[in-house]
């Protein structure tokens, strides 16, 4: 193999390296803030369950911790299968405190619906993006990421519509 051939290979190895690295960062990068999400939707639907005397909310809080649970252990497994770091629960936890303080300038009920639709169309963008790649099968775990996050986003766009009709139904004043 001459030299040019050497360094043309050296090369393509050099950036399918970096692209791999790129396409692993960007899993992780999904599964850190899809975990954050889902921790900080049931967080705040617990507080709703506490804190709201309607019935709407009430129920659609309930629903909101049933499904994102059950969304965020089906998350950390597949991570763990394919070895990608999630965060732990405590820190996640503590983010979705923080989230939750946002919550305090309006009536509550208000607030919660608000929240919901923002969290749900952030959530939903962060799926799409996450659907849509252009999957690398070096990178462990893109392909079921991928499939996850298709599988989850019917479940989401039912959400963020629901969440909305919420947001109707205790408009902020």
């Amino acid at each position: 193999m001459d030299g040019l051939n050497v360094r043309h290979l050296a090369l393509v190895i050099a950036m399918s390296s970096c692209m791999g690295s790129a396409l692993a960062a960007t899993s992780n990068d999904f599964v850190d803030k899809a975990a954050a999400g889902g921790i900080a939707e049931v967080e705040t639907s617990r507080l709703a369950l506490e804190k709201s005397a309607s019935a709407d909310i009430k129920k659609f809080a309930k629903m909101m911790i049933t499904d994102h649970s059950k969304a965020n252990h089906e998350l950390a497994a597949l991570a763990k299968k394919f070895d990608i770091e999630v965060p732990d629960s405590t820190t996640l936890t503590k983010q979705a405190k923080e989230k939750i303080l946002d919550m305090r300038d309006e009536s509550f009920d208000a607030a919660y619906a608000d929240n919901q639709v923002k969290a749900h169309e952030e959530t939903i963008d962060l799926f799409k993006k996450e659907a849509n790649t252009v999957t690398d099968d070096r990178v462990k775990g893109a392909t079921a990421l991928k499939g996850f996050a298709q599988k989850m986003l019917p479940a989401l766009e039912k959400h963020l519509q629901m969440a909305k009709k919420l947001q109707a139904a205790h408009p902020s004043k």
